[in-house]
């Protein structure tokens, strides 16, 4: 049977607006003693959007941290005290200027677990209507329509390189399939 490693002491080293760093000290089932390096971050929500003529709705945007804009689904931070479904609604109309009246779960996943604890839910969101919610980050956000038969090149040649964007597109084309 597998046993957990027990943490003994957490010291916060970093406290920022979208994620903290904890240093922990813990003691591994062998009895040794190490340390984890933990990227504190909220849950997020990632959504797979159809339009009206089963298009793909993603977004491109600049990603500072590795310094080229990236074409992705919609996604962002659930805020406290926030439900995910209200995530995705809220996330939809500041980056598409959409509102989804159908939302289905299409799973989730652990973004980093070496090392963080963001926990992405992963939706489908189409029956769309024109609703904007204005936001302070979204204003170099550009929205990209494809086709669901582009999706699988676009992983394929790298234009869609992020693990979020990946998961949720493969897990809907899958489910698309009735697999």
């Amino acid at each position: 049977m597998l046993t957990p490693e027990k943490r003994l002491s957490s010291q916060q080293v970093y406290h920022g607006r979208g994620v903290n760093l904890h240093i922990d000290t813990v003691e591994k089932p062998s009895g040794r003693k190490t340390t984890r390096e933990v990227v504190v971050h909220s849950d997020c929500v990632a959504v797979v959007v159809l339009d009206d003529q089963d298009n793909v709705l993603l977004v491109r945007q600049f990603r500072y941290a590795v310094g080229k804009f990236l074409l992705e689904i919609p996604a962002g931070g659930i805020e406290p005290g926030e439900e995910p479904i209200d995530c995705v609604r809220r996330e939809l109309q500041e980056e598409i200027g959409y509102l989804p009246h159908k939302i289905d779960n299409l799973g989730g996943f652990y973004s980093i677990p070496g090392y963080g604890t963001e926990y992405l839910y992963c939706y489908l969101a189409t029956d769309l209507v024109p609703s904007r919610l204005v936001a302070e980050d979204t204003e170099s956000i550009e929205l990209v329509r494809v086709s669901q038969s582009q999706i699988p090149q676009l992983i394929a040649s790298g234009e869609i390189c992020d693990a979020k964007s990946i998961a949720a597109l493969l897990t809907f084309l899958f489910m698309q399939r009735g697999e």
